[in-house]
């Protein structure tokens, strides 16, 4: 097998894809373990109307491996961010490619990735869940993590309106998506 360096799988990404499809890129290169082994992570900021395009791109190169879709309420918009992994099992050959979206909460809708990678379907529907986007093509399944009947339009990982424990700029409790204020305890 033949492995690409994370700069050639950067430059193949805005080769291949749309110009306007890489919004930022960068390379970061850390070390772990007693050895002090170096492993690379590459970030790759797109738009969400390209994010099939970029799996479909990564798996040209190796199959990926998908850890987790974690997700960010950053404000206006929610982050999301594909954590994949190629050459993995491949001493001290794997990358890290992790892909960031962001998606205005006017429009919290993204395909699903689950006909490219089957096994996203769980952390899709995590980020369902929890922060209320909508993949559109997976099933409307019930709640894997949440009560069956957890409230609707309630996110617990959102930080605004929708979220369990909505706060004010100052930190204070806002907000009636709790029916006791006494659940709302300080952690010191």
């Amino acid at each position: 097998m033949e492995y690409m360096k994370p700069d050639e799988i950067v430059e193949l990404f805005k080769k291949r894809l749309n110009e306007s499809a890489i919004i930022d890129s960068r390379i970061e290169t850390k070390t772990a373990g007693l050895t002090r082994n170096s492993y690379n992570v590459i970030w790759l900021k797109i738009n969400p109307e390209d994010l099939k395009n970029a799996v479909k791109l990564l798996s040209t190169i190796h199959f990926p491996h998908l850890a987790i879709i974690s997700g960010n309420d950053i404000g206006e918009k929610i982050e999301l961010i594909y954590h994949f992994s190629i050459y993995y099992g491949e001493r001290f050959k794997e990358i890290s490619i992790d892909l960031s979206i962001h998606l205005s909460k006017e429009d919290l809708r993204i395909p699903t990735i689950t006909d490219l990678i089957p096994g996203a379907q769980v952390t899709e529907r995590e980020m369902k869940e929890m922060m209320g986007i909508i993949f559109e093509g997976l099933p409307d399944l019930p709640n894997l993590f949440l009560p069956r009947d957890f409230s609707k339009n309630i996110y617990p990982f959102r930080k605004d309106e929708k979220g369990i424990y909505p706060l004010s700029e100052n930190g204070n409790y806002v907000g009636n998506n709790i029916v006791k204020k006494e659940e709302v305890k300080k952690v010191e």
